[in-house]
Formats: structure tokens, C-alpha cells, sequence
């Protein structure tokens, strides 16, 4: 695929937290391409704060599709806003077909991206999909390679400055946690339940850790993991600290930075932790690591078990669990001490 050398370049993102980290390989590639052009993202509100300090990209774009810019005339409003910003290449992360109008409506003149059945025509640089699944960094970088790009770099990033880091250490200072102390991050939300470790055994690794390590354990998460934390240590016997809905995602991405450990589901705050280069232990039950577990260098550890279930399995209504309560604290604990030992 070749394209005229684009001064003012749109990327149209994809809408989850640790879809948007995955597409920071693809980023890096396209700056590393067009050096001098002006890149602008175009995300949803929550996934903002992933690309705000990205040193590749000159501009954000908030897409808040069920505030400004919902239903038609939201949508004329936005076509409006992206004419008048006169950008000549559009790639499209996101598959959807309404997002590729917008960028012909908007009368961007070159646009790249996937084919799906409807938008075939809307593309001027169309990608086909891989005969085989990719992982999510793959399968963006894929875009980028049709480009031209270097696309070597497969780690994915997130930036924060000294502004959240000093949050951070306030925060830990706060609660008697200081330079020294042995730091164990654990995050036992997720998007969705099925996802989730049981609480009952993040308490009794929890109780583990301090006890054999003496560690300060942290619970993180957004406001609506706050419930679950507070359930985990009211079945603990050891302090266990509540950070849920107390960080931004720039202040999470610092607090995983200073940790020494971070054990979580399959969830943005996971991945933050893998962009952060803190050590990782990620459970897995019903989604694929091979498309959505952790990537590039880094220091992590996968745990995930046969049981027979198909993965990946998005079946919301599941109340078996069983992909999930086939990791038992014993095996993450195992893990722990092989890699702490190193």
C-alpha cells in the first residue's frame, strides 16, 4: 500500500483501556514513519488518559458519542470539527462502519483500515484480516506494516510524569507504605464477572504474602472495585490497604510503576502494569492470552488452566466459573516465589 507523504494524520481508536495500550506499538511505528506529520487520536472519554502524555501523538480528539457528539446531529457536529482540522489520511483501528463515514463525510481524502462487509468501498488503503488470529498488537501493527512502517517494536507504552508520581508517594506515605517497603499490587476487578479470581482467594493470598514477605499489600481498581476490595479485607486477618477509586489512570500507571509485584485478571489496569515494566503475574480463564494477554518484553507471568471450556469464551451470562476457580492460591503463589527468587 503506498500513500501520499501525509502532513496531517487521524487515527480512529478503538474504545477499550487495554485495546488503546495495544495500539501504542502501532503509534510508535507510524511516527517512526511520518516524523514531521501532525498525529491526532480520536478516542472515548475513558480511554483518554492512555494516550495523554504519548510523546508520538500532537493531539487528542475526545469522540464522547453518548454526550457531544450523540445521534445525527451530534454526529454532523463532529464531521464538522474534523473538516475544519483538514487531515488528508485517516486510519481506522475501530472496525466500525460508521466511524469510517464519518472520515469520507469529513472529507479526508486517504483511508486506511480493515475490511469489514459494509465499508469495503469506504476505503481508499484497505487491509485484509489475517487468515489466522492475531494478538491485538499484532493485528494493529499489521496495519501499519501495510503503511511501510518499522513495525519491530512489538512493547507496548504509557507514559506519566513526575505530577503522578509524587500523587502516588503521597498517597503511600499516607498509609505508613514508604521506599523500602516490599509493595504488592492486587487488582481483583474486571469488565466483566466471569473474568474475576474468587475474592475469597485474593484474601488468602493476600494473608500469604504479608505474613511470608511482609509485604504491603495495595488493592486498586476503579470506584466500583471498591466494594470488592472492601469484601476481600473483611476476609483477610492481615492490613490490607483500599486504593480502588482513589487513582486516575496516569496515578495507576505511577502506583504500578513503584510496585514490586502486580497480580490481576485480564484488565486494562494489568496491562498498565506491563506498559509500567512492573512484574506481572496475570490469571486467565476465559480470554485468550495468545490475543489479549500480556505482550512484548517485560517481566510477566500468564496463569491459565484447561478446563475444557472453548477460548476464548464470551458468554457473559456464565455462572460456572470454572476456568477461573481452576487457579488456586498455591499455584499463583508459586509462581510468585519463582519469580521473586530471580
Amino acid at each position: 500500500m503506498k500513500t501520499e507523504n501525509p502532513k496531517r494524520i487521524l487515527i480512529v481508536e478503538v474504545n477499550w483501556l487495554g485495546d488503546v495500550l495495544f495500539s501504542t506499538p502501532f503509534i510508535r511505528a507510524l511516527r517512526g514513519k511520518f516524523k514531521d506529520a501532525h498525529i491526532a487520536c480520536m478516542v472515548v472519554p475513558r480511554a483518554k488518559e492512555i494516550l495523554q502524555h504519548n510523546p508520538h501523538i500532537n493531539e487528542i480528539i475526545i469522540y464522547d458519542e453518548k454526550g457531544t457528539y450523540k445521534g445525527l446531529f451530534g454526529k454532523i457536529k463532529l464531521i464538522l470539527l474534523l473538516r475544519k482540522k483538514r487531515f488528508d489520511l485517516a486510519i481506522l483501528l475501530h472496525r466500525s462502519f460508521t466511524r469510517a463515514l464519518i472520515t469520507l463525510l469529513a472529507g479526508i481524502k486517504e483511508r486506511a483500515g480493515y475490511i469489514t462487509k459494509k465499508r469495503h468501498a469506504i476505503l481508499t488503503h484497505p487491509v485484509e484480516s489475517s487468515e489466522t488470529d492475531l494478538h491485538k498488537v499484532e493485528y494493529f501493527l499489521k496495519i501499519a506494516e501495510s503503511l511501510g512502517c518499522d513495525t519491530s517494536n512489538k512493547n507496548y507504552e504509557f507514559f506519566v510524569t513526575d505530577k503522578e508520581r509524587k500523587y502516588v508517594e503521597k498517597m503511600l506515605s499516607e498509609n505508613d507504605v514508604h521506599l523500602e517497603d516490599f509493595v504488592v499490587i492486587i487488582h481483583p476487578g474486571a469488565n466483566w464477572i466471569p473474568k474475576r479470581w474468587s475474592e475469597d482467594n485474593f484474601a488468602s493470598l493476600s494473608d500469604a504474602l504479608i505474613k511470608k514477605y511482609n509485604a504491603k499489600v495495595i488493592a486498586i481498581g476503579a470506584e466500583k472495585d471498591a466494594k470488592i476490595a472492601a469484601r476481600i479485607k473483611n476476609k483477610m486477618k492481615e492490613k490490607f490497604i483500599i486504593f480502588s477509586g482513589k487513582t486516575s489512570l496516569l496515578e495507576l500507571g505511577a502506583l504500578t510503576e513503584r510496585a514490586d509485584f502486580v497480580i490481576s485478571g485480564d484488565s486494562g489496569p494489568m496491562h498498565i502494569a506491563c506498559a509500567m515494566k512492573s512484574n506481572v503475574i496475570a490469571l486467565f480463564g476465559p480470554t485468550s492470552p495468545a490475543l489479549t494477554g500480556p505482550y512484548g518484553n517485560g517481566n510477566y507471568r500468564v496463569i491459565q488452566h484447561d478446563t475444557d471450556c472453548e477460548i476464548p469464551c464470551y458468554d457473559l451470562t456464565c455462572n460456572d466459573y470454572r476456568c477461573m476457580d481452576a487457579i488456586k492460591v498455591s499455584d499463583v503463589l508459586h509462581v510468585f516465589e519463582e519469580m521473586y527468587a530471580k
